[in-house]
């Protein structure tokens, strides 16, 4: 098994590509690129967060792309402003993009009529393009996709295989769609007519704006009328629930196994944390999170973080759970106290007793 990526490069010639700080040696040779926990000698790894700059004494990498607030460490290290994206441009080195991404028409794909295929587009194997679709330049469909009727793809996208595009959906430029996504799939709505579930239709659209990344077995619904839509540079996790008429600003994050309901709103850079569930007809302002397993049955004003359920401030969500985990021991001082009651109780009336019949004597 491959431990680490290889290369072959001057530390030097990787800080200047970063528009890193060398701390250390300049000079060392770097021959792999690997995680911090898995690194050995001649790797060059990195640390984002800072929870984990303690394993910078105990790695075996050979040097150390850290943040430009971290001023010295036990190993040569390259200081630049943010680790992840500098690490992400080394492994790019080694890792040509897409390097074995479909060329060309494959002969088993169907194209119907009236498409229009821009200079550079690539279809896979046994994809199915129906009439009147649109794809721009550069852009790359693998096998096993079905775009439907009406459809426009913007230029270099990438779509992986079995990804269903359906009729008259918008896609722009530089979109990226993992496998198993349906975009353009029927809203859930139903009408209840003599106690029969009866299918309201969905004759509304998906947009799909600029720059968007879309994960594996992401669903997103067209809207009932209008549109779906998913704002410029957001990115979906894998398995993520869209529903129908759903507005999601640009540059957000939806995390895996988040389910939104119909017609919600969400603002520009909100984070939707893994498994959160929102209900329909409410709004998430801008710079919102909403974290793990929340359950949001309510608006929430920009720049506020919920958690919880029902979802309320974060600071709030922590009293209330501080106070749930206390349960068990209340639960025990207030027995004691019961008893504690009860006992005095009886010496009460023991002593009510004792008066009453020296009373009587008298």
């Amino acid at each position: 098994m491959q431990r680490s990526l290889k290369i072959s490069k001057k530390l030097k010639e990787i800080a200047e590509l970063i528009d890193g700080e060398i701390v250390g040696d300049a000079e060392v040779n770097i021959t792999g690129v690997c995680g911090i926990k898995e690194a050995e000698e001649g790797d060059i790894t990195f640390v984002a967060n800072p929870k984990y700059l303690p394993l910078m004494d105990e790695t075996k990498a050979s040097a150390i792309i850290t943040s430009r607030s971290v001023s010295s460490a036990p190993k040569t290290i390259v200081r630049v402003e943010d680790p992840s994206l500098a690490f992400a441009k080394v492994v790019s080195l080694v890792v040509p993009a897409q390097k074995n991404k479909p060329k060309g028409i494959h002969p088993t794909a169907i194209v119907g009529e009236n498409v229009k295929l821009a200079k550079g587009v690539s279809l896979g194997a046994y994809v199915v393009i129906e009439d009147d679709v649109e794809i721009g330049e550069g852009t790359v469909i693998y096998p096993g996709c079905f775009i439907g009727h009406n459809t426009k793809i913007g230029a270099d996208t990438l779509i992986y295989p079995n990804v269903s595009i359906r009729e008259s959906i918008v896609i722009g430029d530089r979109v990226v769609i993992h496998s198993g996504t349906v975009v353009g799939s029927d809203g859930f709505g139903f009408a209840s007519v003599l106690g029969m579930r009866q299918r309201i239709p969905q004759i509304g659209t998906v947009i799909i704006e600029d720059d968007v990344e879309i994960g594996a077995n992401v669903t997103i619904d067209r809207a009932r009328f209008d549109k779906t839509l998913i704002g410029k540079g957001t990115k979906v996790d894998n398995l993520v629930q869209i529903a129908h008429n759903v507005i999601i600003g640009e540059n957000s994050v939806v995390i895996a196994q988040a389910g939104i309901s119909g017609s919600t709103k969400i603002g520009k850079n909100v984070i939707l944390a893994g498994q959160a569930g929102l209900v329909g007809h409410i709004e998430v302002g801008d710079g919102a999170i909403v974290a793990a397993q929340a359950g949001v049955t309510k608006s929430i004003p920009a720049n506020t973080k919920v958690s919880g359920y029902p979802a309320k401030p974060h600071e709030v969500a922590k009293r209330v759970n501080a106070c749930v985990q206390r349960l068990p021991k209340l639960y025990q001082e207030i027995d004691k106290l019961h008893k504690e009651l009860d006992d005095l109780k009886i010496k009460v009336e023991q002593s009510l007793d004792k008066k009453s019949g020296k009373g009587k004597r008298a």
